[in-house]
């Protein structure tokens, strides 16, 4: 009975993650997926060697699937995108409703010769702290909207900015009303380079299962992929991993996760919170379509936040 228990399980895990029914408390367990894949062969080799063979075999299947799904991230892709162009170097990071090290962001932003920076819970606090550390004679053009508490956002470049601007997100919730999380946006012009249009993402995130509606909103609000229109590139916290259909619907209108291009989708950004043990998860990423060549994404811890930096290494299309 425990094996079968463990197997139905395995199986309904599978169906849920294939269907696409993300919903309620089911939202937040979607994104340790990558474990329960992994699990899942541990379970079929317990059952098989208590002589549950039937248990085992299905056991095998449903991982084989779960592994499916999940594997090609940590794959990389033979086709890294067009390029053709200048190359830059972007970096994103939740900054913990301002609580981040400014230091050690202007420090990463130094180390790695970032030319585009964007962030999310971005706080006044935190952006006079930058400003006082330099960070305008790094990167001297911005957009941003630092706000007290968890929902300001700011994008810093060291190529001119135009048509830049703040739009919120929806996140209609009756549970816990608030404004909605902003998300700054500007057209970055590098030289030699098609335009890019840049956004700082900061969606919902599911803290409960009352308001998965609330995330859901959020997500599918997201700007779609223009593959054969502007060039542009959403990056941040997006509260979703790849195995999350929002997210999913969204790569579908032609973006490309960077990290799983690269091979480092599997990568945890966030987690383990306040103490709790909580298995990392990938909720930070940098999409971009496929006129975008992706050269390399590196992870970093940055004190003071609970999710950890994401830099992407980027060969844009040329003019």
């Amino acid at each position: 009975m425990v094996c079968w228990a463990a197997v139905v399980l395995l199986v309904a895990w599978a169906g849920v993650r294939v269907g696409g029914l993300d919903y309620g408390p089911l939202v937040q367990l979607l994104a340790f997926t990558p474990y329960v894949a992994a699990g899942a062969f541990g379970v079929a080799v317990v059952a098989l060697l208590l002589r549950r063979r039937a248990a085992g075999i299905v056991a095998l299947l449903a991982g084989a699937v779960l592994v499916s799904l999940v594997a090609p991230r940590a794959i990389p892709d033979s086709d890294r995108g067009e390029g053709g162009g200048p190359r830059i170097r972007v970096l994103t990071v939740n900054v913990l409703g301002g609580a981040a090290d400014p230091a050690e962001i202007i420090a990463l932003v130094d180390a790695q010769d970032v030319d585009v920076l964007a962030l999310q819970e971005h706080t006044p606090l935190l952006d006079a702290a930058l400003t006082a550390g330099g960070i305008g004679g790094r990167l001297p053009y911005q957009q941003t909207n630092p706000e007290e508490g968890t929902s300001g956002s700011g994008i810093y470049s060291r190529h001119p900015l135009r048509d830049g601007g703040t739009h919120r997100y929806p996140s209609p919730s009756s549970v816990a009303p608030y404004l909605g999380h902003s998300a700054s946006y500007a057209t970055v012009a590098v030289p030699g380079a098609q335009p890019l249009l840049a956004e700082s993402v900061h969606p919902m995130a599911p803290w409960s299962p009352l308001v998965s509606d609330d995330w859901r909103t959020d997500l599918t609000a997201l700007t779609p992929a223009t593959p054969d229109g502007p060039v542009r590139m959403l990056l941040g916290d997006f509260n979703a991993t790849l195995d999350h259909s929002p997210l999913l619907g969204l790569l579908a209108t032609g973006y490309r996760d960077a990290a799983a291009v690269d091979g480092s989708g599997l990568t945890g950004t966030w987690g383990p919170y306040a103490g709790a043990i909580v298995p990392p998860v990938t909720l930070d990423h940098v999409l971009v379509d496929h006129r975008v060549r992706v050269e390399s994404v590196e992870v970093f811890g940055v004190g003071g936040s609970d999710h950890r930096a994401v830099l992407a290494v980027l060969t844009l299309p040329a003019l």
